[in-house]
């Protein structure tokens, strides 16, 4: 274990508090970092990470002034980390996760009324904006790390990506039907697991490690993902931007946009909306790729500070 892992060990020992928050639909895992009766800022990792994506933020957070001011939230998405999965075989909707973060909003505020600011990354971040434009002054700001807006798509795409994906959900159903669960599968190692993740993103070694380790479970001797395989079948229905340029207009929020130097190209070709989209909002660059929150998180946070206690 290197000295950097070390180090976010320490933070995990003496700094968090475990939380099940028992929603109404689901199990979620959480993590706490600061004291509970603070204003929040509520984390929303993305697609196939999980909490520990903010540890390299929340080690630096603590360290800092904004633990005075504010307590950090950190949760696992269903189906990601130690967070239950939905029930059944039915397909997986971007929709959901918006529901998702609402009953978790309502269930940290319902009796205490505490001031929230949501800080989402990729996924976490499509959602935190979906939700903000559709629940007026429910948050208080907005923190958005290489993400904009939920995922548009022509209106033509509609049919085919619900043929394919249907008969893509058929064959993943009929294939879990004929296999027991952990069928000559699994990881000797967590190493090889880590490998793979590293080839797929590109992240590195450390950031691949912290992730996974929260991402698999140890059942006799090897290692399988504990994550919901739906999670990397395609979505079954996509927006227009006609409906997304609906969805988010005229946010009055105060927002903060984060994008890596390196960081997926797409983002900045959708900058020419943000004006339309949001009327409070600072833009910022950061040297870093997608994953800009652990490879870069000493300057994100000095953004996040600037921006939080303006």
């Amino acid at each position: 274990m290197s000295v950097n892992e070390l180090e976010f060990e320490k933070v995990a020992e003496k700094a968090q508090t475990e939380l099940i928050l028992p929603l109404a639909h689901i199990r979620i895992a959480a993590m706490r970092y600061g004291d509970e009766n603070k204003p929040i800022i509520l984390a929303c990792h993305g697609w196939l990470d999980n909490l520990n994506s903010f540890l390299p933020l929340a080690e630096l957070f603590l360290a800092s002034d904004l633990v005075n001011h504010y307590q950090l939230i950190t949760f696992d998405w269903p189906g990601h980390g130690f967070s239950e999965h939905r029930p059944g075989t039915y397909p997986l909707h971007f929709i959901d996760y918006v529901y998702d973060l609402d009953a978790v909003v309502e269930y940290l505020t319902h009796d205490n009324n505490l001031p929230i600011t949501l800080l989402g990354h990729s996924l976490g971040g499509l959602v935190a904006a979906a939700y903000n434009a559709s629940f007026v002054n429910r948050i208080e700001k907005l923190i958005l790390i290489e993400a904009l807006s939920p995922i548009n798509e022509p209106a033509e795409f509609t049919k085919t990506r619900l043929q394919d994906g249907i008969k893509q959900h058929r064959l993943f159903n009929a294939k879990k039907q004929q296999s027991p669960a952990f069928q000559d599968r699994g990881y000797a190692n967590l190493d090889v697991i880590i490998k793979a993740r590293q080839q797929l993103t590109g992240l590195d070694e450390i950031w691949c490690r912290m992730i996974s380790q929260r991402n698999v479970q140890l059942v006799n001797q090897r290692f399988y993902w504990r994550s919901d395989p739906r999670l990397k079948l395609d979505s079954l229905y996509r927006m227009t931007f006609e409906q997304v340029d609906a969805l988010m207009s005229q946010s009055d929020t105060s927002t903060l946009l984060v994008l890596g130097e390196q960081g997926f190209k797409q983002l900045k070709l959708m900058l020419e909306h943000t004006d339309k989209w949001f009327s409070r909002i600072t833009i910022s660059h950061l040297e870093g790729d997608h994953h800009v929150h652990m490879g870069n998180a000493g300057a994100l946070l000095q953004q996040i500070r600037a921006f939080i206690l303006k």
